[in-house]
């Protein structure tokens, strides 16, 4: 018998950890909360505003390949300090046993920021993306490699009839082809990041760049470090830049995000994709 890989070893901790989260807090408690019937916000908007830095700034404590990278970072100061810094929007690990994040890790950064906060999980089940409504996240991530094309449909479905973006994680052409749906699917993500053995690689965006319709919105996930990459990616179609370990791996993140930001001001402008009609 094979050794499940980091991947599988998480889809399987993640499946126990929800059913034991919905015995303790039933979905009719989650649909009490203060944030359930609340207006979220538009990651999409918000990425394609003019002058839009495009960051998805990540709060993230650790990850199963790097161990503790902040372990300390304040959740307030840190989200607040991206946002101020000319972040888009924010990116937040809820998953504990992996990556050292909880819920209230971003309910508390929806309670100190007005920018939209995409829910960071392996989400495998209905229950979470109520939790995620729940909890203050505007957007959630469904990731390609961990469900199947009528998983990735159902889930997506429910998300946006609860008000919520869904932006789908894939890393190959093959994940895109089977499953981008779009009715259920807002934006697209090319993680940089293989999830089997953790290597990186940005031609993974850069080669799936003209794959991607244009009617949705191109995000480039991990492995994202310099502005000139950034300015690379844009010129490539891409409107959305996700970062995390970049940041996280200084002592104030925030200021790190800051003075990437100011880089990116000074690159050259490139052409604005106009969004598609509706």
């Amino acid at each position: 018998m094979s050794t499940p890989t980091i991947l599988e070893r998480i889809v399987a901790h993640k499946r126990r950890e929800v059913a034991e989260r919905r015995e303790l807090r039933p979905v009719k408690l989650l649909e009490n909360s203060l944030y359930a019937h609340g207006q979220p916000l538009s990651l999409r908007h918000y990425l394609r505003r003019p002058g839009s830095s495009g960051l998805i700034a990540e709060f993230k404590r650790k990850s199963p390949s790097q161990g503790w990278i902040n372990r300390y970072a304040p959740v307030e100061r840190t989200t607040l300090g991206y946002m101020q810094a000319g972040a888009a929007a924010l990116s937040v690990l809820t998953d504990g046993e992996f990556f050292g994040g909880t819920n209230e890790d971003l309910t508390t950064a929806r309670r100190f920021n007005f920018c939209p906060i995409l829910r960071k999980d392996f989400v495998v089940d209905e229950y979470q993306v109520r939790e995620a409504r729940s909890i203050g996240a505007d957007a959630v991530l469904l990731i390609a490699a961990v469900l199947a094309p009528a998983e990735i449909l159902s889930l997506g479905r429910l998300a946006k009839s609860l008000g919520l973006e869904v932006l789908l994680e894939v890393h190959d052409g093959d994940e895109l082809a089977r499953s981008l749906h779009p009715d259920a699917v807002d934006l697209v993500g090319v993680n940089n990041r293989n999830l089997h053995d953790f290597s990186l690689s940005l031609d993974t965006s850069l080669g799936l760049a003209e794959a991607v319709p244009a009617e949705f919105v191109k995000i480039s996930e991990s492995g994202i470090s310099q502005a000139a990459a950034i300015g690379q990616l844009r010129r490539a179609g891409y409107q959305g830049f996700l970062l995390g370990e970049t940041f996280m791996r200084h002592s104030r993140p925030e200021r790190a995000c800051a003075a990437l930001v100011q880089e990116l001001a000074t690159l050259p402008p490139v052409a604005a994709v106009a969004p598609a009609t509706a």
